[in-house]
């Protein structure tokens, strides 16, 4: 269906180049545009005898996205059924306006579009608080995970900035955390990044601000965050905010700090064509992660022993 739909835009696009160029008169005009409004009640209709078959949660995502991995590790805890759809990173952002992660959740004939993963997770919490009670309690936003939460998004917006200003130079190694090799990505979508790259460095570089000044805060930014986390997990506890029963923040960190650890459970394990081991990273990023490894070995022990024991729960 989207397919039929961006057919439908790409042809509603040239439309007036084709009336340009072959001089159509009014009345061959008049009959193309009701033609292009007959094809589009007629994908309309479509949509609404497909409702019935369509899944009724579809996320929209990307290679190598820790924000992400936070959802998608959400919505394996809580055990629904979900359909996943993987797409070129940066393309959705600069030339549809959609960023990931994105959930489409179809009622009837209805489809709702959420977007950002705090917006997605009280969505969430709010659909399954009641029917699967302490199954999803560990969604429950209360004031002191919502505080923490802002904070960790942050830690994660760093880690964008900290990751591009590294591998942006890096042609290569850029197109395939973005899922130029991943067999998941459309092969259009793969074919179009790699002739749009030059462009597509420059947006993300305009996006993020990228430049050595605002790399040095990043890092500063990240090993702020890793510090305090590191402090709170000095007593032993289980969860960031203390206790035994882990819940949404305990899982956002993991899933951030999974983007540079890369352990074996990350993004599901589905992503393996989009991984970026360490002997493939820059030097400068592998010294980072060697740094954060004997500064914050409670932090980094912290993320891997919940995907050891917590991912595919």
């Amino acid at each position: 269906m989207i397919r039929r739909r961006l057919i439908h835009a790409a042809f509603l696009t040239v439309l007036p180049l084709l009336v340009a160029v072959w001089g159509l008169d009014v009345l061959t005009t008049t009959l193309l545009v009701a033609g292009m409004l007959l094809w589009r009640w007629l994908i309309v209709l479509s949509s609404l005898s497909r409702a019935s078959n369509a899944p009724p949660m579809v996320l929209e995502t990307m290679a190598a996205s820790h924000f992400v991995e936070k959802v998608r590790w959400c919505m394996d805890r809580l055990g629904i059924d979900y359909v996943e759809h993987q797409s070129a990173a940066t393309l959705g952002a600069f030339f549809a306006g959609r960023t990931v992660p994105q959930l489409r959740v179809r009622t009837g004939v209805v489809e709702s579009v959420i977007g950002n993963s705090p917006e997605i997770l009280r969505y969430l919490w709010g659909i399954y608080a009641a029917p699967l009670g302490e199954s999803a309690a560990f969604l429950a936003p209360t004031h002191e995970r919502l505080q923490l939460e802002r904070r960790l998004d942050r830690y994660g917006v760093n880690l964008q900035v900290w990751v591009y200003n590294h591998l942006l130079p890096r042609r290569n190694l850029t197109l395939h955390v973005w899922g130029v090799d991943s067999r998941r990505v459309p092969v259009w979508q793969r074919l179009t990044i790699r002739l749009l790259y030059p462009l597509l460095a420059v947006l993300i570089r305009r996006a993020f601000a990228i430049s050595p000044e605002r790399g040095a805060k990043a890092l500063s930014g990240i090993e702020e965050l890793l510090g305090e986390i590191e402090t709170r997990l000095a007593d032993g506890r289980r969860s960031i905010l203390g206790g035994d029963t882990i819940n949404y923040t305990d899982i956002t960190f993991a899933a951030f700090g999974g983007l540079w650890l890369q352990p074996g459970g990350y993004a599901g394990g589905q992503d393996e064509d989009s991984r970026l081991p360490r002997e493939r990273m820059p030097a400068g990023m592998r010294a980072d992660i060697d740094r954060w490894l004997e500064d914050y070995p409670k932090a980094t022990m912290f993320v891997r022993t919940l995907y050891e024991r917590e991912r595919f729960v």
